[in-house]
């Protein structure tokens, strides 16, 4: 996904935000605008949003000295999932289709993202979801909720590559992960971020989370907030062809995986305006979308 115009506020809001976090003064706040402000001139808005988060946190950590203003965030965000994880697990095994509930949990909990929601009550959150559950995942639309092919394609699969997203998120994707195993041996691969980046998960809140015990957590060797493709190792690059499956969580991994040529299902909830053009839904919308080979559908609209 390409950058917008509309997108630019945004990075200046997140810049700002990181810079207090960090326990900036006001003169070192406007400092890190500044500098944001002066990149924008050459910045190319065919680059996908996330290359300009991390533009925006390596320019935080540089100007503030603190490399990781969202850690404290990020703990509180484990914990308090963590603390539910029992009462999230028990809602899974008593519905009448625990795959179905676990996709929709683990989507529901891509609400955990300070980058989009910098006020963000993650306590609060995180009551909401389980007390207005069937307000909050019953949002779904056929078009852009394609649970039938999703179900029928993890069964098929014995290999399965998760792009994860947020700290404290990951608690919701180890529920969708062990309901997953119940359905056959799979060989599940998480991956993280590299380096801090926002409230992205990295090895750490993965290992916090438990998620070490259900799958295979590895990093994408990325430190932007998506899977931004020349930020990615080589080694995981060449993981991609070799699954039989990807499921793709949260926004900025949608809006960076343009390049990315295999069929994928795209996971989370719409909480840009700019991502809900892009998708056709409206904000609130939980989205299990189903991308198929770029290269099938550049052949089909040729064949029209």
């Amino acid at each position: 996904m390409k950058t917008y115009l509309d997108c630019i506020p945004c990075f200046f809001r997140q810049a700002l935000e990181a810079a207090t976090l960090a326990g900036s003064t006001p003169r070192a706040k406007k400092k890190v605008l500044d500098h944001l402000a002066k990149r924008f001139p050459d910045y190319p808005m065919s680059t996908p949003p996330p290359e300009m988060g991390r533009i925006i946190y390596q320019l935080v950590a540089r100007l503030t000295g603190k490399k990781d203003p969202y850690w404290e965030a990020k703990q509180k965000s484990n914990g308090l999932a963590l603390r539910i994880l029992p009462k999230l697990r028990a809602k899974v095994r008593a519905s009448k289709d625990p795959l179905l509930t676990a996709v929709k949990l683990s989507i529901a909990g891509n609400i955990i993202d300070y980058g989009v929601k910098n006020t963000l009550n993650v306590q609060k959150e995180l009551q909401r979801i389980l007390s207005e559950e069937e307000k909050t995942i019953r949002r779904e639309k056929k078009r852009l909720f394609d649970y039938p092919r999703f179900k029928e394609r993890v069964k098929r699969a014995k290999t399965i590559l998760i792009l994860g997203d947020n700290a404290g998120e990951v608690v919701f994707d180890r529920l969708l992960i062990e309901e997953i195993h119940t359905l056959g041996k799979k060989r599940i691969l998480y991956a993280v971020k590299e380096k801090p980046i926002i409230n992205d998960a990295t090895r750490e809140d993965a290992f916090t989370c438990g998620l070490d015990r259900v799958s295979e957590v590895i990093s994408s060797g990325s430190d932007a907030p998506g899977t931004v493709r020349h930020r990615c190792s080589k080694e995981f690059l060449k993981i991609i062809p070799k699954v039989d499956m990807v499921l793709s969580k949260g926004q900025g991994n949608f809006e960076a995986l343009d390049w990315l040529k295999r069929p994928v299902f795209f996971l989370f909830m719409a909480k840009c305006p700019v991502v809900t053009r892009e998708v056709g839904c409206d904000i609130g919308d939980i989205i299990l979308l189903y991308r198929p080979a770029q290269s099938l559908r550049k052949k089909r609209k040729r064949g029209k």
